[in-house]
């Protein structure tokens, strides 16, 4: 298919539309790129080297040349391979079918093992573990044949859909590429809110390209698409929402719409035909149609649903181009942003490669050097994924839809307004970096996620998605979150009222605390029966409504000593000693006679008793893990966990079993409850726990074991969902040698470096952090010695200063651990 694609200039210069990029202008983000683009006009892998460049004495000079979109998309990974740009609001992108059109084959939509699509979608949330997660709008399919039925009806995707093969293929920052077995050719490129697409069809045979309006992953409320052949446009929209909505772990509860999506798509040729569809009922020549297909699954759905076609005559041409924009506000705000950011001729090339060169802008943040090209492809893919989020919600004008579902207006002095806030998950490493790399970003996301509370009621959503609360998973991770880029230095929102607003939540009882509606995946209570909670300083499991009580009480600890940092560093005494005492709550579900052998956390009844029978690798009284995983996520008062165990040795002996089978092998990978699990939030952070119990090179050790197996080039390059670029953060610190210590905090753990040198940009008022470590290879990932801005250090943490001020890091590595370096107890990292 190379060959094919190499035809875009010929096919433009025969039809008249090519211009060079120096031509282009009014076009947003199409601009004049020149040299840049043909500097970035290299593969994803191949050839990488030599035109990125990666010595250990010289940083990778473009990032975006080692990025490759497929890794994550099987596994579980729940990537998708589409066209998108940092933190854009269009991720146009393939979705897989296996033969039921109400249940795609993965959770995102794209599935690398399955090799048959229905469509292209318009938006996508990155490595989300809901089946289906989210999104997934307006898939737009290119079909070889006659519509001579109605797309809804077949409810196997046996006809409107089309096999391909990942030689076919081609993913890109920016760019997505795929060539049918039908004979059409999809090539999508995209803006932050828009996109064009060429879609090639065989000659001489029938071409149309299906809109799917109604098609959501997760259903739709309603939808509805208007033709107007004189004007060769379409335009439409999706009512939909209900993330996670079919679950039956409290989904049904959240099987509501929260967001319209807008679309307006114009053609640079006439149609041929045009027909519409409801349901079963095809009717051709019609020009409107509407409706939507429920939020159930299945025999409950299928069949139902609308859309619209359009058709072209391929007899002398048959290279169809498209314009699209889209908003959450509006059909003239997908127009204003269509408009605003492509200009009238761009090509799919010219919006690629302005797509391309943000990318490797963005990627440039951090710039690494030596390590061999798979260790730079699996760290820039990683960086990328960790940067597709948040997302824009608001158009180019500043509108936006609030979570009250009123239009409304950036804050003065908000650039933009984000959303898709996997906050349960994100917490634990993904703002850490999106707050050291892109604070301005970072900080119109807080003052986003304010927005939102003062329109629920005062409530901080823990999982919004667009401008819907859906109460996914438990905890309060906005507190968490926002204490983290207050101490990481983003100050461009209100801190104080978001602050007073997170401390309210955490003080006042709330109506919605004593529901049960959703639970236990999606309680509607932020902070559940907090009354009862303030009451036991601990979260009862057959009180709380929430999700398991141990769980949310350790959440909870994290959370108010997460916003003890910050009410200290706002100057609110009084606030900080309460909640310094609450971030000490995690010691009522400590049990130190759990098993006959060893203390856990377990959850309580209201009455005090412990919740029996106790099995470590039970789930009962925890989210998504067990006991086993969960007695080691206090972060925040790691030495007090150590002495609940009986001391630092005694927490190490321990901790050395979490990481290893009974027989000292590595168990890094996940599927036994009682040991390490990659793959799941709670005990990601367990690896650096070491440098706090004085045996550091057993961090440094670890971290490097799951470097190199857990992680990885090719579609299964993840070891389970990204969890919108968690584990891909994860990656990202582990590599650099260094990992947030806890959340509300700016302070960082070390480990051994995978890369010789490494230079994160400043940002603001920041200068670089320059991170070096000369013998850095596989053999070299123990630490001898660390110094910070050129004074030699004895100790396994670094001062927030680095995060906010910027400076140098330098390691010292050997072949052997030195298990004299920052094991004395001055030197561990401070409670």
């Amino acid at each position: 298919m190379e060959a094919l694609w190499n035809k875009e200039r010929k096919r433009e210069w025969r039809r008249g539309r090519y211009r060079s990029r120096s031509a282009l202008r009014g076009g947003g983000v199409v601009t004049a790129l020149a040299g840049l683009v043909a500097s970035l006009a290299v593969g994803t892998t191949a050839g990488a080297a030599s035109s990125a460049g990666a010595t250990a004495a010289e940083t990778v000079r473009h990032p975006v040349a080692y990025v490759d979109p497929l890794i994550g998309s099987a596994n579980g990974g729940n990537t998708y391979p589409g066209a998108n740009l940092p933190f854009g609001m269009i991720a146009w992108s393939p979705t897989s079918t296996a033969g039921d059109q109400t249940n795609t084959a993965a959770a995102n939509g794209y599935s690398y093992d399955t090799t048959r699509l229905r469509g292209f979608s318009l938006t996508h949330v990155n490595g989300a573990g809901c089946h289906p997660g989210a999104a997934g709008d307006v898939p737009i399919m290119p079909f070889v044949g006659d519509v001579d039925t109605s797309p809804s009806a077949d409810t196997k995707d046996a006809k409107y859909a089309a096999n391909f093969s990942h030689a076919d293929e081609k993913a890109e920052p920016g760019r997505y590429r795929v060539g049918l077995d039908s004979g059409a050719v999809t090539d999508l490129a995209v803006s932050e809110r828009a996109g064009v697409a060429d879609f090639t069809f065989p000659a001489d045979k029938p071409a149309n390209l299906l809109l799917r309006v109604s098609n959501s992953l997760n259903g739709s409320e309603d939808a509805h698409i208007s033709i107007d052949e004189k004007a060769r446009k379409v335009t439409g929209w999706v009512e939909t929402g209900a993330f996670c909505g079919r679950r039956a772990n409290g989904g049904e509860n959240n099987r509501t719409s929260y967001y319209r999506l807008y679309f307006t798509a114009s053609f640079d040729r006439a149609f041929s035909g045009v027909g519409t569809w409801q349901d079963d009922r095809l009717s051709a020549g019609s020009t409107t149609a509407g409706g939507g297909e429920g939020y159930a699954t299945g025999a409950d759905r299928a069949g139902r649903g609308s859309g619209g076609y359009v058709s072209f005559d391929t007899g002398r041409d048959n290279d169809v181009r498209m314009r699209l924009g889209i908003s959450y506000v509006s059909l003239a705000g997908a127009e204003a942003n269509l408009r605003g950011e492509i200009a009238p001729r761009a090509s799919v090339a010219d919006v690629a490669d302005a797509g391309r060169a943000a990318w490797d802008r963005t990627l440039r943040g951090v710039r690494i050097g030596g390590g061999s090209e798979a260790q730079r492809t699996t760290f820039y893919t990683a960086l990328y994924h960790a940067l597709q989020q948040p997302n824009l919600i608001s158009d180019r004008d500043g509108r936006y839809s609030g979570m009250d579902r009123v239009t409304r207006r950036v804050e003065r002095g908000q650039g933009a307004q984000y959303s898709n806030f996997s906050g349960w998950d994100q917490y634990r490493a993904q703002v850490q970096l999106l707050a050291l790399l892109e604070p301005r970003v970072a900080g119109d996301f807080a003052q986003s996620l304010f927005n939102f509370a003062k329109q629920n009621d005062g409530v901080w959503d823990r999982w919004v998605h667009i401008s819907g609360a859906t109460h996914v998973m438990t905890g309060d991770p906005t507190a968490a979150t926002l204490a983290t880029f207050y101490a990481m230095g983003v100050r461009n929102f209100d801190t104080e009222g978001a602050f007073d607003s997170l401390y309210r939540q955490a003080t006042v009882p709330h109506p919605d605390g004593l529901s049960d509606a959703g639970c236990p995946g999606q309680c509607e209570g932020q902070r559940p029966n907090l009354a009862q909670y303030l009451d036991s300083r601990y979260a009862a499991q057959d009180a709380c409504h929430c999700w398991g009580g141990a769980a949310e009480t350790l959440e909870d600890s994290v959370a108010d000593a997460a916003l003890a940092q910050w009410a200290r560093q706002l100057g609110r005494e009084r606030e900080y000693e309460e909640l310094s005492e609450r971030g000490g709550y995690w010691k009522n579900v400590f049990n130190p006679q759990a098993t006959a052998g060893a203390g856990y956390i377990q959850a309580r009844n209201l009455d005090g008793t412990w919740v029996t029978p106790f099995d470590p690798a039970s789930d009962r009284g925890f989210a998504q893990g067990s006991a086993a995983t969960y007695t080691w996520m206090v972060p925040q008062d790691v030495q007090g966990l150590a002495e609940a165990m009986g001391g630092r040795d005694a927490a190490a002996a321990r901790l050395d079993g979490f990481f290893h089978k009974p027989d000292g092998s590595w168990s890094v990978r996940g599927g036994d409850a009682l040991r390490y699990d990659p793959t799941n939030e709670p005990g990601i952070h367990a690896p650096w726990l070491y440098n706090a119990l004085g045996q550091p090179w057993k961090t440094q050790e670890t971290v490097r074991e799951i470097v190199d197996t857990v992680y990885g080039t090719g579609p299964a390059g993840l070891p389970g969902n990204d969890d919108l670029g968690t584990m891909s953060a994860w990656y990202v610190f582990a590599a650099l040698g260094i990992y947030p210590q806890a959340p509300g905090r700016a302070d960082l753990l070390l480990t051994g470096p995978l890369f010789p040198r490494a230079v994160i940009a400043g940002a603001g008022e920041r200068r670089d952090l320059t991170i070096t470590a000369p013998a850095a290879s596989d053999a070299n990932l123990y630490v001898a010695e660390v110094r910070v801005n050129g004074e030699r250090r004895n100790a396994s943490w670094a001062g927030g200063s680095l995060v906010r001020s910027g400076g140098s890091l330098s390691f010292t590595l050997r072949d052997r651990p030195d298990r004299d370096w920052a094991t004395a107890p001055a030197g561990l990292p401070r409670p």
